[in-house]
Parts: structure tokens; C-alpha cells; sequence
């Protein structure tokens, strides 16, 4: 297929169009919240559309100002945002919930992966700085080993 018959093909699909790009910015950090970066965003690359949602941001733009956009935004906590590719753009008719009834297909997935970042924020740390890796630092305990007071107290104190 020819660079043409493939870029009208393209364009054929409602709301796509040659050369943009849309894509997730996954947020879990104690620091930064998706309206931090939307608003962060917007200074970054006017020209972009921004959806705020529960786990970040959805970005659409033309594609070079989608990858500086995630390349500023994942620098204010490099560890802690993810950033991955979608199919279709904001409001697609064939993906939009509003369209479909219930959660979007594909909200189980991205529920499910927003479980398993902290560890991967976590191994990601450990890697910069073994100190800062806050959940590979605790070392399961022997069930046969048993609790002592002073350790319960530490426990409780740190609570």
C-alpha cells in the first residue's frame, strides 16, 4: 500500500488524523496529581488537548508536541509517572464510555496496572538510590520467628 492510500485510510477513521498522537500519563506519586500535570502541561504545549482523568492525563496533539510534552511531564517525577500509547482519541465513538454505557474498555486494565506501579516506582528508585526503595526495604519476617515488644512499639510509634 502506498504512503498515500495508507495516510487516507488513516484519515478515513473518525477523529484520527496523520501525524497525531494520543497518549496516557499514569500518575501515582505522593507529590504530584493529574491537575498538577495537566496545568504543567498546558504551559508546556499550548496547542495540545489535555483530558484530565482518575489516573492521570489522556494527551492529543500533533505527535512532536505529544513526545515533548511527556518527555517535560515525566521529568517532574521520572520514577513515578508511565506513559503508554492509545488507539484512539478522546471521545472516539467506538472507546468512549459515554457512548458505550458503564466503564471503558480497557478501565479494568489500567485499574489493574495502576496496582502494580508502586513497585515498579519502587524497583525504580532502588536503582538510583537503594535508600529511597520504601517498599523493597521491608524484609519479610520468619513465621516462626515471633514479634518482639520493642519492635511492636517501633511499630505503633511510626504509626
Amino acid at each position: 500500500m502506498s504512503e498515500a492510500a495508507a495516510a487516507d485510510r488513516v484519515s478515513a477513521r473518525p477523529g484520527v488524523q496523520p501525524g497525531t498522537a494520543t497518549k496516557y500519563v499514569f500518575v501515582d506519586s505522593p507529590e504530584l496529581t493529574a491537575a498538577d500535570l495537566a496545568l504543567r502541561g498546558y504551559e508546556i504545549a499550548p496547542g495540545v488537548q489535555i483530558k484530565e482523568t482518575c489516573f492521570g492525563l489522556m494527551i492529543t496533539g500533533p505527535e512532536a508536541d505529544v513526545e515533548r510534552l511527556v518527555d517535560e511531564l515525566r521529568l517532574l517525577d521520572p520514577d513515578r509517572i508511565f506513559v503508554k500509547d492509545r488507539g484512539f482519541p478522546p471521545g472516539d465513538e467506538r472507546r468512549c464510555r459515554a457512548n458505550l454505557g458503564g466503564a471503558r474498555p480497557g478501565f479494568y486494565g489500567h485499574e489493574n496496572e495502576m496496582r502494580l506501579v508502586r513497585y515498579i516506582s519502587s524497583g525504580l528508585r532502588a536503582l538510583r538510590d537503594p535508600k529511597k526503595a520504601d517498599l523493597l526495604r521491608a524484609k519479610p519476617r520468619s513465621p516462626d520467628e515471633p514479634l518482639s515488644v520493642e519492635r511492636l512499639n517501633t511499630i505503633i510509634q511510626e504509626s
